[in-house]
Order: structure tokens, then C-alpha cells, then sequence
């Protein structure tokens, strides 16, 4: 829950049920007490939003939309380091049902998607892209 998907989380709260996932349990103990030391996001809208924050991976099966906003560093030669977002796709597949659809929020170069995350999320669900998930972007 960083600089783009925290505002996001604040923003969907007010229409949906939203479910805050971050691996950084402080980052999430620190979000559920109304704080952001980030300061993307001001203390009275994080407070006047119902979010569950969790640093459980399992809280992600109740999500049917799943939005991954992770960084993409490069590395010294501008090439994008993809791990976060490997690593993401993996813990959103581990825990990934029927009818869900993810959605990267992440910058990433064209046919990232779809080469390097919908095999990770088909190989750690058992689901087939398509037919059982979706997938989207955000260009």
C-alpha cells in the first residue's frame, strides 16, 4: 500500500468493500491506526474509509478484484527488475478462486502481463487464465 495503491485502496473504500493487503505488517499496523508516514494520503480520509488492512495473504481469496501495485526498479543497466512483481503474482495466485480477476497496477513493458504473470498465477492456482480468471492492466 504505497504511493499508487494506497490512494487507490482510499478511493475504491468509498464505493466497495476493499481489503488492504501489504507484506509489511508495520506498514499495515501503522495504515489501520490512521497513519501514513508517507504521507500520500491524509490521516482524516484514511480514518473516515472502512478498509480491512491485513498482512495475511489468505484475505485475498475473499477478493473477486485484485489489484497489484508493486514497483518495478531497474537495475544499473534500465532494465526492469520484475521480482516484485513475480513475487506478487505468486502470493496472489497461491490464493486466487474462480471468477476473480487480477489487475496490474504496476509499470511493467508490453506483454509482461500476460508472459511473465498469468503463468505464475495459472501454475500457483490451478486455474486456467480465461476460463477460470482474468487478468487486466493499467496502461
Amino acid at each position: 500500500m504505497g504511493y499508487v495503491g494506497l490512494p487507490l485502496l482510499v478511493h475504491l473504500a468509498e464505493h466497495f468493500d476493499v481489503i488492504g493487503f501489504d507484506i509489511n505488517a508495520q506498514r499495515v499496523a501503522e495504515l489501520a491506526s490512521g497513519r501514513d508516514r508517507t504521507k500520500e494520503v491524509e490521516s482524516k480520509d484514511l480514518q473516515r474509509v472502512d478498509v480491512h488492512y491485513t498482512s495475511q495473504p489468505q484475505a485475498l481469496a475473499e477478493c473477486r478484484l485484485i489489484i497489484v501495485a508493486v514497483p518495478t526498479p531497474i537495475d544499473p543497466h534500465n532494465r526492469p527488475d520484475l521480482s516484485p512483481l513475480v513475487r506478487a503474482s505468486r502470493t496472489v495466485g497461491e490464493q486466487l478462486v474462480q471468477g476473480s480477476c487480477v489487475v496490474y497496477e504496476s509499470t511493467v513493458y508490453p506483454g509482461a502481463t500476460e508472459e511473465v504473470c498469468v503463468p505464475i498465477l495459472e501454475e500457483a492456482s490451478g486455474l486456467t487464465f480465461g476460463k477460470d480468471f482474468t487478468v487486466g492492466y493499467s496502461p
